[in-house]
């Protein structure tokens, strides 16, 4: 008769527990996968974060909902003299290539912020009609190059007038009278990182945030977010929220609440995909739209530098976003005013051109447009919208760029908008 092991009794209470504890894992991961599909039906609640495949890979999504006020601002890169070269894209293209998104991204816009918690995805439409104004620029940049002279630079020329305020003070009045200002910001707000290897890196002082008051939305999807690293771009958007600034862009895509009505906002590196940005474009759009987004606003980095025309993929782009479910396309990066569409009634703005721009001091072009469009909603549907083209100068000084973006007049004005025509 063999002998019975003397550890017998112990290791078949071992198999038990383990056969036990597989159970209970298996129960929790059905669980886990019920709740999953229940929020992703549902849209979720605006404290939630869901998992999604964005243009960059696995990333997690960050819902903010909070009350929005009018805003304007902009990032830009370098135009005429400053174009980027293939060193500087292969940069910029491998640190995007590393953006992935914090699972706790802040996005309170400026104004009163209302608590996230007590807005889900059921909350209740607004009765009756309501108007929501948008306005967006082109490109700006707050800050230099180390190789540009101080003195006359962006830089300089912010500690010599000693007033943030001074920047946008020609535009003041358009951007109080708006509901969501949106501005594509370009370069970084920090002191940290090193400069990549690229033919033009731009990084200003985080005190020169304040020169983007009423700003309340700002795409970081470009060519330059990363020009001293990612420290720099994660201390940028920290300032910028500070700020009181929704950031977004990359995977990144936020919705937010303005006038009771939640707007999506999705941003897209596109100048190394071009036609192959499509799909991940389209599901940060489709995304949005998930979580209950009634308006859908995607911006776009994209389009060919010193180009007046857009290029075949932009428009394929363009196109393949309004399909998708977007409200309206805000497109940057040419530096130069391109022509806009309307596409199953939907606008698609190819390019802005500049705006606050420090990225030069005499660009041979400094016409840029600033558009502004009402959304009108009934009972949280849009039925309708109506637009306008405000054709402006990068400068209130008419032969050097002084970084103070102004409205045109007469025969200026004419000129900028014979730039940006319908197609």
């Amino acid at each position: 008769m063999a002998k019975r092991d003397p550890d017998w009794r112990k290791k078949q209470l071992q198999k038990r527990l383990y056969i036990l504890l597989g159970a209970v894992i298996a129960v929790l991961a059905v669980i886990l996968l019920i709740v999953n599909i229940v929020n992703r039906r549902s849209g979720g609640s605006a404290s939630s974060a869901t998992a999604a495949e964005g243009p960059l890979g696995e990333i997690t999504e960050d819902v903010v909902l909070s009350t929005a006020q009018p805003a304007e601002a902009g990032a830009a890169s370098a135009t005429t003299g400053a174009e980027n070269n293939a060193a500087e894209n292969a940069a910029a293209a491998s640190a995007a290539a590393g953006a992935t998104t914090d699972a706790a991204a802040t996005g309170a816009a400026s104004g009163t912020t209302t608590d996230a918690a007590s807005i889900s995805a059921g909350t209740t439409a607004p009765a009756g009609p309501v108007k929501l104004t948008v306005t967006a620029t082109g490109d700006v940049t707050i800050g230099i190059d180390d190789s540009f002279d101080y003195d006359t630079s962006f830089n300089g020329t912010y500690y010599d007038v000693e007033d943030p305020d001074w920047f946008f003070e020609n535009l003041a009045d358009i951007f109080k009278a708006d509901d969501l200002t949106i501005i594509n910001f370009e370069g970084v707000l920090s002191e940290q990182g090193e400069r990549e290897d690229k033919q033009y890196a731009f990084r200003g002082d985080p005190i020169f945030a304040k020169v983007l008051t009423g700003v309340d939305a700002a795409n970081l999807a470009n060519n330059h977010s990363f020009d001293y690293g990612r420290d720099a771009y994660e201390d940028t958007k920290q300032i910028l929220a500070d700020a009181g600034i929704t950031t977004f862009g990359y995977d990144r895509s936020m919705v937010i609440d303005v006038n009771g009505i939640k707007v999506g906002l999705t941003g897209t590196l596109a100048l190394y995909d071009e036609w192959d940005a499509k799909d991940g474009m389209v599901e940060q759009i489709e995304w949005v739209k998930q979580q209950g987004a009634q308006l859908v606003i995607s911006s776009v980095h994209w389009g060919d530098e010193g180009e007046y025309h857009q290029a075949d993929w932009q428009e394929y782009l363009g196109h393949a976003a309004v399909d998708a479910g977007a409200d309206l396309v805000i497109g940057h990066h040419p530096h130069r005013l391109q022509p806009y569409e309307t596409y199953k009634g939907k606008h698609i703005l190819y390019s802005l051109g500049n705006f606050c721009f420090g990225g030069h001091r005499s660009p041979s072009d400094m016409d840029c447009a600033v558009w502004q469009e009402t959304f009108t909603f009934e009972n949280g549907v849009l039925t309708g919208d109506d637009y306008n083209i405000i054709p402006c100068s990068i400068s209130s000084a008419s032969d050097y760029n002084n970084y103070q973006p102004t409205p045109l007049e007469g025969d200026a004005a004419e000129r900028a908008l014979g730039k940006i025509p319908e197609l």
